[in-house]
């Protein structure tokens, strides 16, 4: 009899925890929108419009805070990337500033202190908007920007997070959510509470090529753009695969026809 009582103890106590933890999960993020992109499936490719606009994108609005540390610029004309010409790459190269290396006399700073720059050459990377993280955090409200060269593999749900995070804003939260002071409500972030404004607006950018700049367009091209940072190569390793896959079909074929010759005169 105390035993069966015990059993219905617990079992009640836990049917009255549920309800509880329920409302603990009501902050989790919601699924991120799903969106056609051009380089989806086995035979996918970037849009090397879509890429250049991301581009603009990352330069006039992403880069004030966030750093691209992996990406050099000479990938922006390589195959299977924005599709810039050398030329338009090495201009993009010089228009960013990098630490100097010492001069003849090994000094970084000039004699009021500011640190020896040069312009950037096709072989360096993106510079980081920062000196260092404690500067990425005081200009941030104690926040850290992340680096956004693999952004989209290191965020489950890729393309489609990023993008959903860009364009989540300007929702009303739900009724007896907090958005907590110096945060921004989004309901595709953990929590609900992102220290990221509101990134782009309409307009947030004039693109090159006259493309109407909305919140929808600005984000779709800079997750694309984000995309082929994380993933450079991705055409090129599609177009192998296809090759392998073509080699061993043939191969298959070949062994196949072999076969037969060899055993067809043993049955």
């Amino acid at each position: 009899m105390r035993t069966t009582f015990g059993l219905g103890l617990t079992l009640a106590c836990i049917l009255a925890a549920a309800p509880v933890a329920t409302a603990q999960s009501g902050t989790d993020p919601i699924a991120p929108k799903r969106v056609q992109w051009s380089f989806q499936g086995s035979f996918g490719h970037y849009d090397r419009a879509s890429l250049q606009r991301g581009f603009q994108v990352y330069k006039e609005v992403c880069s004030a805070c966030h750093s691209l540390n992996l990406v050099s610029f000479h990938s922006l004309s390589e195959p299977g990337g924005p599709g810039f010409t050398e030329a338009q790459m090495k201009a993009i190269a010089a228009s960013y500033k990098i630490p100097a290396d010492p001069n003849d006399k090994g000094d970084i700073f000039d004699d009021k202190g500011n640190r020896l720059m040069r312009a950037g050459t096709p072989a360096d990377h993106f510079p980081p908007p920062f000196a260092n993280e404690q500067a990425a955090r005081a200009a941030n409200n104690g926040s850290l920007p992340p680096d956004q060269s693999v952004l989209v593999k290191a965020r489950e749900g890729g393309t489609d997070y990023v993008y959903s995070i860009c364009s989540g804003y300007g929702q009303t939260p739900p009724a007896g959510f907090k958005v907590t002071a110096g945060k921004y409500y989004n309901p595709y972030f953990d929590g609900w509470n992102i220290s990221m404004p509101q990134p782009v607006s309409d307009s947030s950018v004039t693109y090159s090529d006259g493309t109407k700049a909305t919140i929808d367009q600005e984000c779709r091209d800079a997750a694309t753009f984000l995309t082929w940072a994380a993933e450079p190569k991705m055409e090129e390793r599609k177009h192998l695969g296809f090759e392998v896959i073509l080699f061993l079909l043939l191969l298959s074929g070949l062994l196949y026809l072999s076969y037969r010759r060899i055993w067809r005169d043993m049955h």
